[in-house]
């Protein structure tokens, strides 16, 4: 078992602008964006670089100048072989100078390059020819069609729910609460992770995982078979939705055949007698390990159900672990009565 920390570190890092409450929620600012977004795909002779309202801006085919965010800044020097925190310090009209020249001698080469335009007044965006996009709103449209009864965790300590969306890329956290299964012994659910960018920051990409907790912090404790699929945004990046369709589909279907399987178990835990008495129960109870004391409150509580079934012993053992003060102590009492499940299991 690990415990996992990437949707923690989303946690602490983004600002409550780029924090949703639901999947839907971001669906739809998702859709917004792509909505309102063009792609330009030029020759870099065709992109200018100007010098507006003391920044550097970036005009296109002519149109009007363009602003650049921060990322596409980055990326614009980065086009241009500049160092980014190097032109940061130099004065306006001279990083558009050095910007100018150094886009003009990549010219000499022919390069093509692609600007993602929002509102026909910003650039997203600053990538080469081979870049190829993947809209957030597609993915996040899938996981609503088919990542069904998964929601988002528990609020965090700070209120933000594990759905995220900003300027360079998107994350979502999503778990399915009610799928509690037996697992070796232990409960698990379901969880999953999926992130993409738009504009180049990072992989599309999903993780999947059986967690047994999730704390306020958002990191997820004593996950097991963790599986990740990652792909870079090139050539047919767009198959990737339909392999993330597919783990998703499969994680639904394990889940769907573990609670069926687990749902079974109970059934047969509740038709199946532990003892035939009280005291045949007391005997059992203290030889499998149960102090004798622990023993004679649960038949008391079995024999409130009127039978001595499996399952009436263990949700008697059950209840009488909460009564322990100790974690370490209810833990192991949960552990030795979901053993006893294993008698119906067989």
């Amino acid at each position: 078992m690990t415990n996992l920390t990437q949707a923690s570190r989303q946690l602490f890092r983004r600002p409550p602008d780029e924090r949703f409450a639901s999947l839907q929620e971001l669906l739809e600012h998702a859709l917004s964006f792509k909505n309102r977004s063009k792609n330009v795909q030029e020759s870099s002779a065709r992109f200018h670089i100007q010098h507006r309202a003391g920044a550097i801006a970036l005009q296109l085919n002519g149109a009007a100048p363009c602003t650049l965010n921060d990322w596409s800044f980055a990326q614009l020097c980065s086009l241009v072989s500049a160092s980014k925190d190097t032109v940061n310090r130099l004065r306006a009209d001279t990083a558009v100078r050095v910007c100018r020249e150094l886009l003009e001698q990549r010219n000499a080469e022919a390069l093509s390059l692609q600007a993602l335009v929002l509102d026909d007044r910003h650039i997203r965006a600053v990538n080469g020819a081979t870049y190829t996009r993947l809209w957030n709103a597609d993915l996040l449209a899938m996981l609503v069609e088919f990542a069904t009864d998964f929601t988002p965790p528990p609020k965090g300590f700070n209120g933000a729910t594990g759905l995220y969306a900003g300027e360079q890329d998107m994350f979502c956290f999503m778990i399915d609460p009610t799928c509690w299964v037996e697992i070796q012994g232990e409960a698990f659910a379901p969880g999953f992770f999926v992130w993409n960018s738009e504009v180049g920051r990072r992989t599309v990409g999903i993780a999947t995982f059986w967690f047994q907790q999730v704390c306020q912090n958002h990191i997820v404790w004593d996950a097991i078979e963790f599986k990740e699929f990652t792909r870079k945004h090139t050539g047919q990046v767009h198959d990737s939705m339909k392999t993330i369709r597919g783990i998703i589909e499969a994680l639904v279907k394990k889940r769907d055949e573990r609670k069926d399987r687990f749902a079974a178990v109970i059934k047969k835990a509740m038709e199946t007698k532990y003892a035939n008495d009280g005291e045949e129960t007391l005997k059992l109870l203290t030889t499998t390990g149960f102090s004798r004391l622990l023993a004679k409150k649960a038949l008391e509580l079995a024999r409130e159900k009127g039978r001595f079934t499996i399952w009436a012993v263990v949700d008697a053992l059950t209840q009488l672990a909460r009564e322990h003060k100790h974690a370490g102590t209810r833990a192991d009492a949960d552990h030795r009565a979901a053993r006893l499940l294993e008698m119906a299991a067989a």
